[in-house]
Protein backbone atom coordinates (compact mmCIF):
# COMPACT_ATOMS: atom_id res chain seq x y z
CA UNK A 1 0.00 0.00 0.00
CA UNK A 2 1.12 3.57 -0.63
CA UNK A 3 0.76 5.75 2.46
CA UNK A 4 1.08 9.53 2.75
CA UNK A 5 2.09 11.10 6.07
CA UNK A 6 1.79 14.79 6.86
CA UNK A 7 4.30 15.86 9.50
CA UNK A 8 7.87 14.68 9.94
CA UNK A 9 8.24 15.13 13.67
CA UNK A 10 9.03 12.29 16.01
CA UNK A 11 5.70 10.54 15.43
CA UNK A 12 5.61 11.05 11.67
CA UNK A 13 9.20 9.93 11.11
CA UNK A 14 8.81 6.85 13.32
CA UNK A 15 5.56 5.97 11.57
CA UNK A 16 7.16 6.38 8.14
CA UNK A 17 10.12 4.17 9.00
CA UNK A 18 7.93 1.46 10.51
CA UNK A 19 5.57 1.39 7.52
CA UNK A 20 8.46 1.21 5.07
CA UNK A 21 10.00 -1.67 7.02
CA UNK A 22 6.65 -3.47 6.69
CA UNK A 23 6.90 -3.23 2.90
CA UNK A 24 4.70 -0.22 2.19
CA UNK A 25 5.68 2.74 0.03
CA UNK A 26 5.65 5.99 1.96
CA UNK A 27 5.67 9.71 1.22
CA UNK A 28 6.23 12.26 3.97
CA UNK A 29 5.13 15.90 3.73
CA UNK A 30 6.55 18.70 5.86
CA UNK A 31 6.88 22.46 5.47
CA UNK A 32 10.40 22.38 6.93
CA UNK A 33 12.86 20.51 4.69
CA UNK A 34 15.29 20.06 7.61
CA UNK A 35 12.66 17.90 9.35
CA UNK A 36 13.37 15.08 6.90
CA UNK A 37 16.69 14.47 8.66
CA UNK A 38 14.70 12.46 11.20
CA UNK A 39 13.99 9.87 8.52
CA UNK A 40 17.65 8.88 8.24
CA UNK A 41 19.66 8.07 5.15
CA UNK A 42 18.13 4.62 4.81
CA UNK A 43 14.61 5.88 4.17
CA UNK A 44 13.65 5.20 0.56
CA UNK A 45 10.32 6.99 0.38
CA UNK A 46 9.41 10.40 -0.97
CA UNK A 47 10.21 13.61 0.90
CA UNK A 48 7.82 16.37 -0.15
CA UNK A 49 8.28 19.93 1.08
CA UNK A 50 5.00 21.82 1.29
CA UNK A 51 1.70 22.34 3.08
CA UNK A 52 0.00 19.04 3.84
CA UNK A 53 -3.50 20.12 2.88
CA UNK A 54 -2.48 21.73 -0.42
CA UNK A 55 -3.86 19.60 -3.24
CA UNK A 56 -0.80 19.99 -5.47
CA UNK A 57 1.47 18.99 -2.59
CA UNK A 58 -0.69 15.97 -1.90
CA UNK A 59 -0.61 14.95 -5.55
CA UNK A 60 3.20 15.22 -5.53
CA UNK A 61 3.19 12.86 -2.55
CA UNK A 62 1.09 10.36 -4.49
CA UNK A 63 -2.23 10.88 -2.74
CA UNK A 64 -4.16 9.74 -5.81
CA UNK A 65 -2.79 6.22 -5.48
CA UNK A 66 -2.63 6.20 -1.67
CA UNK A 67 -4.56 3.71 0.41
CA UNK A 68 -4.01 5.60 3.65
CA UNK A 69 -3.24 9.09 4.94
CA UNK A 70 -1.98 10.14 8.38
CA UNK A 71 -2.01 13.75 9.56
CA UNK A 72 0.43 14.00 12.47
CA UNK A 73 1.77 17.55 12.28
CA UNK A 74 1.89 19.78 15.37
CA UNK A 75 -1.26 21.71 14.41
CA UNK A 76 -4.78 20.46 15.11
CA UNK A 77 -6.39 22.62 12.44
CA UNK A 78 -3.88 21.61 9.78
CA UNK A 79 -4.30 17.95 10.65
CA UNK A 80 -8.06 17.93 10.42
CA UNK A 81 -8.15 20.01 7.23
CA UNK A 82 -5.61 17.73 5.58
CA UNK A 83 -7.50 14.62 6.71
CA UNK A 84 -10.74 15.94 5.26
CA UNK A 85 -9.08 16.89 1.97
CA UNK A 86 -7.54 13.42 1.69
CA UNK A 87 -10.87 11.73 2.33
CA UNK A 88 -13.32 14.07 0.61
CA UNK A 89 -11.27 15.35 -2.34
CA UNK A 90 -9.17 12.29 -3.09
CA UNK A 91 -11.29 9.48 -1.69
CA UNK A 92 -8.60 7.96 0.52
CA UNK A 93 -10.31 5.21 2.51
CA UNK A 94 -8.07 4.99 5.58
CA UNK A 95 -7.50 8.41 7.15
CA UNK A 96 -6.46 9.39 10.67
CA UNK A 97 -5.60 12.69 12.33
CA UNK A 98 -3.69 13.41 15.52
CA UNK A 99 -5.49 16.00 17.64
CA UNK A 100 -4.12 17.56 20.81
CA UNK A 101 -7.39 19.11 22.01
CA UNK A 102 -9.61 16.25 23.27
CA UNK A 103 -12.79 18.32 22.82
CA UNK A 104 -12.00 18.86 19.17
CA UNK A 105 -11.15 15.19 18.76
CA UNK A 106 -14.64 14.18 19.89
CA UNK A 107 -16.25 16.57 17.40
CA UNK A 108 -14.16 15.39 14.47
CA UNK A 109 -14.73 11.76 15.42
CA UNK A 110 -18.48 12.37 15.07
CA UNK A 111 -17.82 13.84 11.62
CA UNK A 112 -16.32 10.55 10.55
CA UNK A 113 -12.62 11.43 10.78
CA UNK A 114 -10.79 8.91 12.99
CA UNK A 115 -8.70 10.85 15.49
CA UNK A 116 -6.01 10.12 18.04
CA UNK A 117 -6.42 12.56 20.92
CA UNK A 118 -2.81 12.81 22.05
CA UNK A 119 -3.33 14.68 25.32
CA UNK A 120 -6.28 12.58 26.45
CA UNK A 121 -4.57 9.31 25.50
CA UNK A 122 -1.43 10.27 27.42
CA UNK A 123 -3.41 11.45 30.43
CA UNK A 124 -5.53 8.28 30.42
CA UNK A 125 -2.44 6.08 30.24
CA UNK A 126 -0.80 7.95 33.12
CA UNK A 127 -3.97 7.61 35.21
CA UNK A 128 -4.06 3.89 34.43
CA UNK A 129 -0.57 3.51 35.89
CA UNK A 130 -1.15 5.82 38.87
CA UNK A 131 -4.68 4.67 39.75
CA UNK A 132 -5.15 1.19 38.26
CA UNK A 133 -8.84 0.68 38.96
CA UNK A 134 -11.55 -0.47 36.61
CA UNK A 135 -11.42 -2.09 33.19
CA UNK A 136 -10.13 0.08 30.36
CA UNK A 137 -11.95 -0.79 27.08
CA UNK A 138 -9.61 -1.04 24.09
CA UNK A 139 -12.13 -2.38 21.54
CA UNK A 140 -15.83 -3.23 21.30
CA UNK A 141 -17.63 -5.25 18.67
CA UNK A 142 -20.26 -3.32 16.66
CA UNK A 143 -23.11 -4.73 18.76
CA UNK A 144 -21.40 -3.66 21.97
CA UNK A 145 -21.82 -7.12 23.49
CA UNK A 146 -18.15 -8.08 23.65
CA UNK A 147 -15.11 -5.97 24.46
CA UNK A 148 -11.35 -6.18 24.77
CA UNK A 149 -10.10 -4.44 27.90
CA UNK A 150 -7.11 -4.07 30.17
CA UNK A 151 -8.24 -5.15 33.63
CA UNK A 152 -6.24 -4.37 36.81
CA UNK A 153 -5.13 -7.59 38.44
CA UNK A 154 -4.69 -8.07 42.19
CA UNK A 155 -1.20 -9.07 43.34
CA UNK A 156 -2.89 -12.17 44.77
CA UNK A 157 -2.95 -13.60 41.24
CA UNK A 158 0.83 -13.40 40.86
CA UNK A 159 2.30 -16.88 40.61
CA UNK A 160 -0.94 -18.44 39.38
CA UNK A 161 -1.53 -19.79 35.90
CA UNK A 162 -3.54 -18.03 33.23
CA UNK A 163 -5.76 -21.13 33.04
CA UNK A 164 -6.87 -20.61 36.64
CA UNK A 165 -7.51 -16.90 36.07
CA UNK A 166 -9.67 -17.72 33.05
CA UNK A 167 -11.56 -20.49 34.82
CA UNK A 168 -12.44 -18.43 37.90
CA UNK A 169 -13.25 -15.15 36.16
CA UNK A 170 -14.90 -16.46 32.97
CA UNK A 171 -12.77 -14.33 30.64
CA UNK A 172 -10.47 -15.16 27.74
CA UNK A 173 -7.00 -13.64 28.18
CA UNK A 174 -6.15 -12.16 24.78
CA UNK A 175 -2.58 -11.09 25.57
CA UNK A 176 -0.24 -9.86 28.28
CA UNK A 177 2.06 -6.87 28.28
CA UNK A 178 5.22 -7.96 30.10
CA UNK A 179 8.22 -5.67 30.46
CA UNK A 180 6.81 -3.46 27.71
CA UNK A 181 6.37 -6.31 25.23
CA UNK A 182 3.07 -7.86 24.17
CA UNK A 183 3.01 -11.64 24.50
CA UNK A 184 0.45 -14.34 23.73
CA UNK A 185 0.09 -16.53 26.82
CA UNK A 186 -0.72 -20.22 26.98
CA UNK A 187 -2.80 -21.92 29.66
CA UNK A 188 0.48 -22.75 31.42
CA UNK A 189 1.73 -19.15 31.52
CA UNK A 190 2.20 -17.90 35.08
CA UNK A 191 1.35 -14.33 35.97
CA UNK A 192 4.30 -12.20 37.03
CA UNK A 193 4.53 -8.92 38.89
CA UNK A 194 4.02 -5.98 36.53
CA UNK A 195 2.01 -7.94 33.94
CA UNK A 196 -0.79 -5.99 32.25
CA UNK A 197 -3.65 -8.36 31.48
CA UNK A 198 -5.83 -7.75 28.41
CA UNK A 199 -8.98 -9.85 28.24
CA UNK A 200 -11.99 -10.51 26.02
CA UNK A 201 -15.26 -10.49 27.95
CA UNK A 202 -18.96 -9.80 27.70
CA UNK A 203 -19.77 -6.14 28.28
CA UNK A 204 -22.56 -7.00 30.72
CA UNK A 205 -20.08 -8.93 32.88
CA UNK A 206 -17.47 -6.17 33.31
CA UNK A 207 -18.29 -5.48 36.97
CA UNK A 208 -18.21 -9.17 37.85
CA UNK A 209 -14.86 -9.61 36.10
CA UNK A 210 -13.37 -6.53 37.78
CA UNK A 211 -14.42 -7.89 41.18
CA UNK A 212 -12.90 -11.32 40.48
CA UNK A 213 -9.62 -9.77 39.29
CA UNK A 214 -9.48 -7.54 42.38
CA UNK A 215 -10.33 -10.32 44.84
CA UNK A 216 -7.75 -12.88 43.78
CA UNK A 217 -8.05 -16.70 43.52
CA UNK A 218 -10.67 -18.56 45.48
CA UNK A 219 -9.20 -20.19 48.56
CA UNK A 220 -8.96 -23.94 48.39
CA UNK A 221 -9.77 -23.98 44.66
CA UNK A 222 -7.18 -25.49 42.33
Amino acid sequence: MHIVIMGCGRVGSALAQTLEQQGHTVAVIDQDPTAFRRLGSGFGGRRVTGIGFDQDTLREAGIEEAGAFAAVSSGDNSNIIAARVAREMFGVENVAARIYDPRRAEVYQRLGIPTVATVRWTADQMLRRLLPSGAEPLWRDPSGGVQLAEVPCSSAWIGHRISRLQEETGVRVAFLTRLGEATLPTSATVLQEGDLVHVMMRTDEVEKVEAAFAQGPEEGHR
